[in-house]
């Protein structure tokens, strides 16, 4: 396997729970052989990146998957802590959410988000959404070992 396709670990901070099922199902419907990892809300999220509690020894992401509006903390409060945390800020952060609001993409780039993708409504879109992130993040980009 060529460092450029090389399986790598993606964590979907998700809380609802048909979105979570979909983005699994892409991963299994396009072969996508990374593994994915799944935050329920914005505390395990930042629980499973600093590795605290069951999450202790959790893998460092190497790709994430982040909703906007989240319980307990929400998505811009975590891209927040992530782009402004030494140790975390080179990890790619793919903002993938139902808002298309001009203000939460202008605030998300703001802070530092890679992309911003709004999920599509028609599954096989969304199919499509998750395959094009995955091919570019895996297949086209090198992305740091962490």
């Amino acid at each position: 396997m060529t460092p450029a396709s090389r399986a790598i670990d993606v964590l979907l901070v998700e809380d609802d729970p048909g979105d979570e099922l979909i983005t699994r199902e892409a991963f299994e419907h396009n072969k996508i052989n990374n593994t994915l990892h799944v935050a329920h809300d914005g505390q395990e999220g930042l629980d499973f990146l600093y590795q605290r509690g069951s999450y202790e020894h959790a893998p460092r992401p190497d790709l994430i998957l982040l909703d906007l509006n989240l319980p307990k903390y929400d998505g811009r409060h975590i891209l927040e802590k992530i782009k402004g945390d030494p140790d975390l800020c080179h990890i790619p952060v793919v903002v993938l959410t139902t808002s298309s609001a001009e203000e939460d993409i202008l605030r998300s780039y703001k802070l530092h988000a890679n992309a911003y993708v709004t999920k599509p409504v028609d599954l096989d879109q969304f199919m499509g959404a998750v395959r094009q992130i995955d091919e570019f993040f895996v297949q086209v980009v090198r992305l740091p070992h962490t």
